[in-house]
């Protein structure tokens, strides 16, 4: 048996891991089984086909998938689903990029370019919110409706 957080060799009634001190049913970065680094999100070890346990310390956000959708959907373009997820330097970049193109869109056509650059990206956001993608600020992903 292996240790999911580590990597290293343990044996079959220990508790903790000798190398790290974890407790060995938690971590998810390494197969139980054959000991192969695996995603955070993998269900299957492509080492040894093993089908990997879901651990307790699969996080998600406590965001709502829904208002961040909403968001993106309807005011996208100001950045307001980033400022919902916490990511405010993105978001005022976003509505700062809208305000130029706004302000300039009668005069030059970079403005227009800027609003079609902006209203792709918060399209792209809102595809990424509504498969369970889009992550908050603190990389967990905004799973729950």
């Amino acid at each position: 048996m292996f240790c999911r957080n580590c990597g290293a060799e343990v044996p079959p009634q220990a508790v903790f891991c000798p190398r790290c001190g974890i407790t060995i049913l938690t971590g998810l970065s390494f197969c139980p089984n054959c000991g192969a680094q695996v995603g955070l999100r993998a269900d299957v070890c492509l080492k040894c086909g093993t089908r990997l346990p879901k651990s307790e310390t699969h996080r998600v956000s406590t965001k709502s998938r829904l208002a961040t959708t909403l968001l993106a959907l309807f005011l996208g373009v100001f950045g307001a689903h980033r400022f919902y997820a916490g990511k405010s330097g993105t978001g005022i970049v976003m509505l700062i990029l809208t305000l130029i193109g706004i302000f300039t869109v009668w005069f030059f056509a970079v403005g227009l370019i800027l609003i079609i650059a902006v209203g792709v990206w918060a399209f792209v956001d809102f595809i990424f919110s509504v498969i369970g993608r889009f992550e908050d600020d603190r990389g967990l992903p905004i799973e729950k409706w």
